[in-house]
């Protein structure tokens, strides 16, 4: 039997806590485990103390509004209308009563993102993993560094003395591609063509009297540019072609302005945005030349984007797509916890990580490892020296000759690879639970904050499942408990 229920009004709507908010819930849970505190220093040196203007928001709100949107996965202006209807979100945010009005414009999660440093962010990190790791092992003592500082090397050597290796390191790198368009050379090169188009017309606005605007054939090389680019499989003659047109559009454009600024206009004309578009274009044209007249694919720094020229070409070997474009990674997973050890926008080879990431492991617990996990790339014949000479083991098959493995050792070599699974699964979780997938921010320094709130995302989901175990084993105990007390109250 199928019962079809009306939508209720809004005065018969239950509530089920009477008006307060459940302790259960998991923003209430999570606005005890993050230290709010730790984000205040460096967030209100970003404003002047003149008791002039609006306040600013709280650094609570700024770094809570990061955390929800990573969380969520969801955009900026969704961020801000969950806030404004869910009540627990705005406890999260430190919030004292329940507002019915949007707690901030959108536009301002782009200024929190800038005003939070990544040193803020990785203290935050570090504290959240220790107090964490304090719980579930009450025993163990902390390095004589607060959090997220590194100690000096020769007092922690003289303080630790001999530790024998204990526990496991996992490491591995990856790529969190930027909002870009899959770049070729055409699409740069009609990208700058379009915006020193768009900047003649702003220069020529502000030279005083009339002058005849410069003539940049803007149809005729948009008719050219779509000629190739609409073809499915154009010959290799015809992208060559294509891109010596465009390669001429853009140098006739850069002389016009060039002639431009010599009448009269000037580059505070300008907004910063194609000001600084500009100065790209003219390093973006000389690559693009050159790899013309050499007929090569390569140059060093390549920009693969105008408008985020710190992005570079990551060449990973997927499957899927062999180059990605975005900022690469250096990771350590350490007991369900994960730690950004390195970014960096220019290419380079993670193998020269594994020294590092394992110091860093020493400085946090007091101790090297006792295995360290990686991918074949790591296992090149310096990092086993090094391992070797301080008593970790390094995962992979051993160098020369392959022979028959004794079952013993194929039984490890299989244990190793599976070890190697969480980091694998933070990094999914990241990317397809998260935003890592595809950063949509647009500096540098505002991407390295949405990647760094990524991996604090990942490490409070931790921290609850932590949570939530132990309270089920707490739970089980007391039963456990009460039974016994019952029984023995029987027989006696």
């Amino acid at each position: 039997m199928y019962r079809a229920d009306q939508q209720p009004s809004l005065p018969d709507f239950y509530l089920p806590f009477g008006g307060k908010l459940d302790l259960e819930n998991r923003w209430v849970k999570l606005a005890r485990l993050i230290p709010w505190h730790l984000a205040g220093e460096d967030y209100r040196a970003n404003f002047a103390e003149s008791g002039m203007g609006a306040p600013a928001k709280e650094s609570r709100i700024a770094l809570g509004a990061l955390i929800i949107k990573e969380r969520l996965g969801v955009t900026d202006e969704e961020t801000v209308a969950q806030i404004r209807e869910n009540p627990y979100l705005q406890y999260f945010l430190g919030l004292h009563e329940y507002l019915r009005k949007d707690l901030f414009d959108p536009s301002m999660m782009v200024h929190f993102r800038k005003r939070i440093s990544p040193a803020s962010l990785e203290k935050i990190n570090h504290a959240i993993i220790s107090a964490a790791r304090q719980q579930s092992h009450p025993s163990d003592e902390p390095p004589a560094s607060s959090p997220g500082q590194k100690p000096d090397h020769s007092e922690s050597e003289s303080a630790l003395g001999q530790a024998a290796p204990n526990g496991k390191l996992l490491i591995d790198a990856t790529c969190t591609p930027a909002d870009i368009t899959y770049p070729t050379d055409l699409k740069i090169l009609n990208d700058a063509r379009e915006k020193t188009e768009r900047i003649i017309d702003d220069l020529h606005a502000a030279i005083p009297g009339k002058t005849a605007k410069p003539r940049t054939y803007r149809r005729k090389a948009r008719k050219d540019f779509l000629a190739t680019a609409l073809c499915k499989k154009p010959r290799r003659n015809k992208i060559r072609t294509a891109i010596g047109k465009q390669l001429r559009y853009v140098k006739r454009n850069l002389a016009h302005i060039d002639k431009l600024l010599e009448s009269g206009a000037s580059l505070a004309n300008l907004k910063p945005y194609w000001h600084k578009c500009l100065m790209v274009i003219h390093t973006a044209y000389g690559q693009q030349l050159e790899m013309y007249q050499q007929r090569s694919h390569r140059v060093a720094d390549r920009i693969v984007s105008i408008s985020q020229p710190h992005v570079r070409p990551i060449v990973r070997g997927k499957a899927a797509q062999r180059v990605e474009f975005g900022a690469k990674i250096s990771a350590s997973h350490v007991d369900g916890f994960i730690l950004m050890d390195r970014l960096s926008w220019d290419a380079y080879n993670e193998t020269s990580d594994l020294s590092v990431q394992a110091e860093n492991f020493r400085q946090r617990l007091g101790h090297y490892p006792a295995s360290i996990h990686a991918d074949k790339i790591y296992q090149t014949r310096a990092n086993r020296a090094w391992c070797k000479e301080r008593g970790i083991r390094l995962s992979g098959k051993p160098l020369g000759r392959p022979r028959q493995l004794t079952r013993e050792e194929k039984k490890r070599q299989r244990q190793d690879e599976t070890d190697r699974i969480p980091i694998e699964g933070k990094f999914g979780n990241a990317k397809r639970k998260g935003t890592l997938q595809r950063v949509m921010a647009k500096l540098a320094v505002t991407s390295r904050t949405v990647v760094t709130i990524g991996l604090i995302a990942l490490n409070l989901d931790t921290v609850l499942r932590y949570l939530r175990a132990l309270l089920q084993e707490c739970q089980a105990w007391i039963v456990r408990a009460v039974g016994k007390c019952r029984r023995h109250t029987q027989q006696g």
